[in-house]
């Protein structure tokens, strides 16, 4: 390999957490030379550490976006298939027991509104967030 080949190559492996003894049999070059290396291009290593962990976190967002995709389409089915049924068979106590249930999980699962805006009063140099909060 060409030197700057090798130093790329040991940037790469420096930012996968790869050890100076690790590097150095892969690459053939003294442990000494690498730390050298390494003060040299401190810059680079923390730069393709962090483009390593952006890939990571890209990765797994995705992973996340796909699960809660599958999880809705899911939970279609099952709702889908629930409007098929007859709930005349339920006892009132019960379906008002669901009814009520239904009410809560949903009212726990909304999310309050909040507006926000910048406005200066009477004209002064900070600006006034305001937030309004509206929870049913």
């Amino acid at each position: 390999m060409k030197p700057t080949a090798v130093k790329e190559r040991f940037v790469e492996m420096r930012a996968e957490g790869l050890s100076y003894a690790d590097i150095a049999a892969a690459l053939s070059v003294s442990k000494p030379t690498l730390i050298a290396w390494a003060k040299d291009l401190q810059n680079e290593i923390a730069n393709a550490r962090t483009l390593r962990m952006d890939a990571l976190f890209q990765k797994y967002a995705v992973a996340k976006e796909k699960r809660v995709r599958v999880f809705g389409e899911r939970l279609d089915a099952v709702l889908a298939e629930l409007d098929t049924r007859d709930l005349k068979d339920i006892p009132t106590a019960a379906l008002l027991k669901i009814a009520l249930d239904f009410g809560k999980a949903l009212a726990a699962k909304a999310e309050p509104l909040t507006f926000q805006g910048e406005k200066n009063l009477l004209d002064g140099p900070s600006p006034l967030t305001i937030t309004t909060t509206w929870t049913p």
